[in-house]
């Protein structure tokens, strides 16, 4: 009984240690966010943060929602769909993996999917349109854009613009989805280096033309942990921070 007794005093220790070093993440993450949005005069409100918690456990996840924060970004869609099954019901779910079309129909149907932000076709938009009920909320689309041209990267190619403009008016057009934005993932070399990210200088350009074309408000989802406060000064709307956040990830297995 003794030995039970002691396993269950370890482990409550380890789960009150973790809470702490999680809350204490959150804050210095939301105190940065803060400093930077009062530096270049924007309210803080005007950026959004996803905590990134692909790999991470429920448990995580949960201790973030009792603080309350309720946007949180996974990045393959069974663990999305596990997570989404097992946790609130009102935590605000964005998919910001590679998108295959053959996931489309499966990732349309969780009811609190917030934003689907790697969107780069008018066919996945249309397959996520079409799988999604009127029960469930609008779904909120950032079109992908590759802004580094590395081969390796997903999206729409930075400088095609009529064909991003082609994909954007498409999305517009469908009832149950409406167009967020444009999201990037800088290039290693780029968040990396001081002074303004090339990436997010030509994301910010697209979305203006994008913006005048349309006449719709265009947000901005570039940063990650590693360039988010650069990011903010280049006026992104979006920043999505897992590392700095949650520490290190499990090794997938």
């Amino acid at each position: 009984m003794l030995r039970s007794l002691t396993r269950k005093l370890s482990t409550m220790s380890k789960e009150i240690t973790r809470q702490a070093e999680l809350f204490q993440h959150l804050a210095a993450v939301e105190e940065s966010i803060v400093k930077e949005c009062v530096a270049v005069g924007r309210p803080r409100t005007a950026v959004n943060l996803v905590a990134v918690s692909k790999y991470m456990p429920e448990s995580d996840i949960q201790i973030l929602y009792d603080a309350g924060h309720r946007d949180f970004g996974e990045n393959y869609v069974q663990e999305l769909v596990r997570k989404a099954g097992t946790l609130p019901g009102d935590i605000r779910w964005h998919f910001i993996g590679a998108l295959q079309s053959n996931k489309c129909k499966v990732l349309a149907k969780i009811p609190n999917l917030s934003a689907v932000e790697t969107v780069d076709s008018a066919s996945k938009a249309q397959k996520l349109n079409d799988n999604r009920t009127d029960n469930d909320s609008i779904l909120g689309i950032f079109l992908q854009i590759n802004t580094s041209g590395e081969d390796q990267k997903s999206g729409l190619a930075w400088d095609a613009t009529e064909e991003v403009l082609e994909v954007a008016r498409a999305v517009t057009k469908f009832p149950r989805l409406q167009l967020r934005g444009l999201m990037t993932i800088g290039s290693f070399s780029e968040s990396h280096a001081e002074g303004v990210n090339s990436d997010f200088d030509r994301l910010s350009k697209l979305a203006t033309t994008l913006q005048t074309e349309l006449g719709v408000p265009i947000g901005l989802s570039m940063g990650m942990s590693s360039d988010f406060l650069e990011a903010i000064r280049q006026g992104s709307t979006n920043v999505r921070v897992g590392r700095t956040i949650f520490g290190n990830r499990p090794v997938k297995t």
